[in-house]
């Protein structure tokens, strides 16, 4: 009787070291498990910082960039006004001349 409350105590004993072995292990995967949720938080919120970052960058960017076609045209329009104005400058006095050559032409006929 005495071997088989040995064999017994050895069995509840196994039986108990595999519990402590597994509540160990239990231990260590929920451990792990909230370090890797902890990182995938802090991953996730520098993410979204990233991603903010990358969103203004971006907004300034296309501000810089319309700002600067605003410039662009505005150049080439004023040089584009000056043009026209230089251009019909020089055909009003074109214009002018031409009539005054005619106004005189006229007044040379009247004498002959």
């Amino acid at each position: 009787m005495h071997n088989m409350s040995t064999s017994q105590d050895q069995y509840i004993s196994s039986l108990k070291k595999i519990k402590q072995v597994e509540e160990e292990a239990e231990k260590e995967i929920n451990s792990y498990k909230s370090k890797i949720e902890d990182q995938i938080i802090q991953i996730e919120s520098e993410l979204e910082k990233v991603i903010a970052a990358a969103k203004a960058e971006g907004e300034k960017l296309v501000d810089s960039n319309v700002g600067e076609a605003t410039k662009k045209a505005n150049a080439e329009t004023q040089k584009t006004i000056e043009e026209a104005k230089t251009k019909s400058k020089d055909i009003a006095s074109q214009i002018t001349a031409q009539n005054a050559q005619d106004i005189i032409n006229i007044l040379l006929k009247g004498v002959e």
